[in-house]
């Protein structure tokens, strides 16, 4: 099959185990955790729902004596990295880092953060949904707070669904997935696009129940089993009969001009993608308003489950001589509901509980875009209450 090397490559890809250089335990924070109320911490992270300002400045206020400088590094690739590179260098590296879920343990690990517990975090996992909870957690125990979720979703464009006689509602499982695929294709579009991302592997593997990594009791050696997994295999299969049959765009790499282009003008249909996609949308792709739906994932046998796709979490480094500090930044950032509600109104995806049952929250039928206008970008469906729904649903 031509485009067996591609599934089978991006499948490997997520197996890829980032080295990181261990930076030891030459600090003294058993000894000192510096002063709680008096510190300048240096912060760094991304901001993708441009609410960072806000929050530092509501903290700094309830907290005089702190200061938080922040470092916008950009993308969640380009803060591992540098944090990386500055654990390695043995300087550098800052009191507070945001960080993507799923490089957290790499991090823990390796000694780089702090084991939250020292501070009471341990007590916090039933305020938490446990899909971004469990992916924190390094020997049981945590070593970062989740700022946001993303429980992955089916997000499609019901215009063009109703085009090709397709009812998004009614797509339970990957078969009538693939029935509507065939169905769209007739018209000239595709269901969706696969660029390759080593995450939506990721991702549709854990929501088939795969479970191909396990390690020794010593943590000191893994085990893949790719092949012999079978989540894996009746995903990669699946997925190679989507290819195929030419019925997914492998062309596009998302997020690029041509891939937004292909979206807003409705010739990619349908995306699978984490539950913080709706202010993406409304950001890339604001003529497609009132268009769109979201809906529970398709699964292989039709029963309600997901998995995570990103999210966020903020840790403290061993290296911080301000650990105790920088712990009351990242608690009021993810657990404080005033932080937690600035976070969400610039259109980040709770991970805790409180949020995700709010009526206000569920009720919400509207996108706020970059000028502050609130859009119906889903046509007035209650999209919230769709995707809480599914943060309770992560196997």
């Amino acid at each position: 099959m031509r485009n067996t090397k591609k599934v089978i490559a991006a499948t490997a890809a997520v197996a890829t185990l980032v080295g990181l250089a261990a930076c030891g335990s030459s600090n003294d924070n058993g000894a000192n955790k510096g002063d709680a109320d008096k510190a300048e911490l240096v912060f760094w992270g991304w901001d993708s729902g441009n609410s960072m300002k806000e929050i530092l400045a509501d903290f700094e206020k309830a907290n005089p004596g702190i200061t938080v400088k922040f470092n916008n590094t950009g993308t969640a690739e380009k803060t591992s990295t540098a944090l990386s590179n500055a654990i390695a260098a043995g300087n550098g590296a800052p009191d507070v880092v945001m960080l993507e879920d799923p490089t957290v343990t790499q991090f823990a690990v390796t000694d780089g953060l702090v084991d939250l517990s020292e501070f009471g975090a341990d007590k916090l996992a039933d305020d938490f949904a446990a899909g971004p909870w469990n992916k924190l957690q390094y020997n049981n125990k945590p070593y970062a707070l989740p700022i946001d979720s993303g429980p992955e979703m089916f997000f499609y464009n019901k215009a063009v669904f109703d085009k090709a006689g397709v009812d998004g509602e009614s797509i339970k499982t990957w078969n009538d997935y693939y029935e509507a695929a065939k169905k769209l294709k007739k018209i000239g579009v595709y269901i969706t696009a696969d660029s390759g991302d080593a995450s939506f592997y990721d991702t549709m593997i854990w929501l088939a129940g795969g479970r191909p990594f396990s390690t020794s009791n010593d943590g000191k050696n893994v085990t893949i089993r790719l092949t012999e997994d079978k989540g894996t295999r009746e995903f990669t299969e699946f997925w190679q009969k989507m290819i195929d049959e030419g019925l997914v765009a492998t062309n596009l790499t998302s997020w690029s001009d041509r891939w937004k282009s292909a979206v807003g003008q409705g010739k990619v249909a349908s995306l699978f993608s984490g539950a913080w996609l709706p202010s993406l949308l409304m950001s890339d792709i604001p003529g497609a308003a009132g268009l769109w739906r979201v809906a529970q994932m398709p699964t292989p046998d039709g029963k309600a489950t997901t998995s995570e796709n990103g999210g966020s979490a903020l840790a403290v480094l061993q290296r911080s001589r301000k650990p105790e500090a920088s712990y009351r930044f990242i608690e009021y950032a993810c657990h404080n509901a005033k932080g937690i509600t600035t976070r969400v109104d610039g259109g980040a995806f709770p991970a805790d509980k409180n949020t995700l049952s709010d009526s206000k929250f569920l009720s919400k039928t509207t996108v706020t875009d970059d000028r502050g206008i609130e859009v119906p970008y889903f046509g007035g469906q209650e999209y919230n209450r769709v995707l809480s729904q599914a943060a309770e649903n992560v196997s």
